[in-house]
This record gives structure tokens, C-alpha cells and sequence, in this order.
């Protein structure tokens, strides 16, 4: 009796980590006829993606927005690309996507004969296959993460990429998108989430400063919060006990501004805490609306401080936007503010665009309105379209 053929997937998944692409390219070639097969990551800017080559040499970068490449990544949907000249083969141009975060674009050039509506199935399946796989493997070698950078990245900024859960995350119940700017030199920005079989928590925090000391800062607080979170108490008390453990490093001193969500997955209730800056909009319809919470104190301003919890509801349908204080309260060179009236126009007219493209496009209006090519604050935005699950609706 012959030894069952192994799968693609047990293929990647037994592959060293460094050897992914290379791995990839063998098993395309052997199992579909791949002329090459190409590995794009999406940079921390999320402006270009970068090819996985034999670093610190890449090839040119490939603009994220633009072109077959671009509309793959976009659109997260594969794109057959039918190169000019006489040569017989097509391109096709996978999504890399992991739970919602956008990795990047696999790209496999193809005899124009092979790329059929069934071939062109299977290499999607296998490209979110090769994802999960590039993702678990950043645990063990840093090529992936080395191929995301233009340039180099601060250490502050290092340590808060480190710290971020990803920029993406889906379910049924609801989609997420967030970016950060500048993605370079980002300092003590940073959102969190954790979801559960009821729930989703969802967190986005400012520390105050910049460079090494906002980073440090907001790392004692999101793992204060992740801390609480994960001994499995309510949402103000998460609040109060990373409050106790700023103030005992900071003295009150330095703290961080920070708001805390908690979604019921079920009914759409969401328990909010209001600890700072952080500013909360919905776009219901074609309605903009600020979500006015009571403002409480930062975390870490004062020894033991207590945190109320407040519930509005969210219906299927409803985007919700959460913007930090860079984005906010942002002034431009001639001391114009990015204001909530431009901010409710980005919004609007980012309504029809996936939750990751409007969260990036309100930073790129806020870069736009700034007047340079890189922010003087951060500048964090997390955008959640509710979903809901089916026959459950929230109340108004």
C-alpha cells in the first residue's frame, strides 16, 4: 500500500520557518505548473508591499493601492493579471490575510491555460494556508518582519509594533481595521483586543510623550490592562487596576489616556470606560454621530482612582471609529485644527470602503491636512463595522 501524498499544508507547516517561500515555490511548481511565485508583505505604512527575497536585499516595492497587486490586497480577493507582449502565462494575485489582518499578496505566474476558476480556487485556499504559516513563524526568525520596513524603525516604535495584536481581526459578528502613523516612529499610541465566544474587549490607548518614554509608558499599561483582562474581571476594574500600577511607577507623573469597550457579541450591548482622550463616532446610515461618554480620569493621574462603567448599544450595520487624540486634537503648521467637521467629512466619505482602507484614510487626510509626509504626534484610528449575529439586533 503507498504512503498517502502529504498535504500542502502539512508541507508548510513542517517547512522551517525561513523556508516558507522557498517551500512555496516548490509545491506550486510540482502541483500546478508555477513559473514563480512571489511573496509580497505589506510595510508598516501600509504603502507598499515588499517582496520576501534574500534580505537586506529586495526588489523594487510594489505600490499597496495601486495595480493588479494593489487591487488584490485591497479588495482581499484574488486578481488574474494578464501581463502585455506575447508571453502565454497569467499572473493570479492572492490575498495573504489571517483572521482579518492583512499580511500581504502572494503572486503566481501561471501557463494561461492553468488559470481556471478551480486552480485559481485552490492557490486561495493555499495562500491563506501560507499565511497562517508566515504569521506563526514571526515568532521564530525576523525575515518577515525585516521585509515589511522601507527603513529603519525607531526602538520606540519597535517595541509598540511588538505590542500590537495586528491591524486587523474578523468574525461574523463584526469586522476590524486600525492603523497607526507615523508607522515609523510611532511612540505611545497603541489598540488591543481580545475576543471571546460572547465578547469582544476592545482597547485603544495614548500615552502621554513621545520616543522611549510614551512606548515604555504604554507597554505598563496594556499589559496592566491584558492582566486584568485575562484574570477575568469587569471592565472598570481593568481600568482601576492599571491606574494603581502607573501610579506606582509614575508617581503620577506620566499616565496614559485610554478607552475601554466590551462588546456582548449576542445583543450588541457595549460597556464602555471613558479613561482620557480617545474620541468614539458611529456612523449609523449616513449619520455621524460622536458617542459622548463621561470623561474620566487618565490612568496612573492619581492614586486609586475609581471607573464607572457606561452602555450604549450598536445595531448590524453600524461603523464605529475610534480616533486618538493626535487624530483629534491634530493642528496643522499654520495652526489650523484637523477638526471634528474634517474629520465627520472622512468618515462619510469613507462609509462604502472595508473597515482597514477607512482607518487608514483618516490618517491619510490628517497627513494631507498636516502638510508633511510624516505626523509630529501619533496618531491611532480603529475601525469596527458591527455585524451582529443573525436575528439578534441592538437597541437604539
Amino acid at each position: 500500500m503507498s504512503e498517502p501524498v502529504p498535504s500542502a499544508e502539512s508541507r508548510l507547516r513542517a517547512a522551517a520557518p525561513h523556508e516558507l517561500v522557498a517551500t512555496a515555490r516548490r509545491l506550486l511548481t510540482d502541483r500546478v505548473g508555477a513559473e514563480e511565485v512571489t511573496l509580497l508583505v505589506a510595510d508598516y505604512g501600509l504603502s507598499v508591499l515588499q517582496a520576501v527575497t534574500h534580505l537586506p536585499h529586495t526588489e523594487e516595492p510594489v505600490a499597496a493601492h495601486d495595480g493588479p497587486v494593489g487591487r488584490a490586497f485591497i479588495s482581499q480577493a484574488p486578481v488574474v493579471e494578464v501581463p502585455d507582449g506575447s508571453t502565454p502565462t497569467h499572473v493570479v494575485h492572492l490575498p495573504l490575510t489571517v483572521r482579518g489582518d492583512r499580511l500581504g499578496v502572494l503572486s503566481v505566474r501561471l501557463p494561461s491555460s492553468a488559470t481556471d476558476p478551480a486552480t485559481v480556487l485552490r492557490l486561495t485556499d493555499f495562500a491563506t494556508a501560507l499565511a497562517h504559516e508566515v504569521a506563526t513563524a514571526g515568532r521564530d526568525t525576523d525575515l518577515y518582519l525585516q521585509a515589511r520596513r522601507t527603513r529603519r524603525l525607531t526602538l520606540a516604535a519597535e517595541m509598540q509594533w511588538q505590542l500590537l495584536p495586528g491591524r486587523g481581526c474578523a468574525r461574523q459578528e463584526y469586522v476590524i481595521g486600525a492603523h497607526l502613523e507615523p508607522a515609523y516612529a510611532i511612540g505611545g499610541d497603541n489598540f488591543d483586543w481580545s475576543t471571546g465566544a460572547d465578547h469582544l474587549i476592545l482597547t485603544v490607548t495614548d500615552g502621554m510623550g513621545q520616543g522611549i518614554h510614551a512606548s515604555l509608558l504604554t507597554s505598563l499599561a496594556v499589559g496592566a490592562l491584558r492582566n486584568a483582562r485575562r484574570a477575568g474581571i469587569g471592565l472598570a476594574d481593568q481600568a482601576c487596576l492599571a491606574d494603581q500600577a502607573l501610579f506606582a511607577q509614575y508617581g503620577g507623573k506620566s499616565y496614559a489616556s485610554t478607552l475601554l469597550l466590551r462588546f456582548d457579541l449576542d445583543t450588541g450591548v457595549v460597556r464602555a470606560v471613558d479613561a482620557g482622550s480617545p474620541q468614539l463616532y458611529r456612523l449609523r446610515d449616513d449619520t455621524v454621530e460622536q458617542i459622548e461618554l463621561e470623561a474620566q480620569l487618565p490612568l496612573g493621574m492619581f492614586e486609586e482612582t475609581l471607573y464607572e462603567e457606561q452602555t450604549f448599544h450598536v445595531e448590524p450595520g453600524d461603523r464605529l471609529i475610534v480616533v486618538s487624540s493626535g487624530v483629534h486634537g491634530a493642528r496643522a503648521a499654520d495652526g489650523g485644527s484637523f477638526g471634528e467637521r474634517a474629520l465627520r467629512q472622512t468618515l462619510s466619505a469613507t462609509r462604502r470602503e472595508s473597515p482597514h482602507e477607512a482607518a487608514r484614510a483618516v490618517v491619510s487626510g490628517l497627513i494631507e491636512h498636516f502638510g508633511s509626509k510624516e505626523l509630529a504626534a501619533d496618531a491611532a484610528v480603529v475601525c469596527l463595522d458591527w455585524n451582529g449575529r443573525s436575528g439578534r439586533s441592538g437597541g437604539a
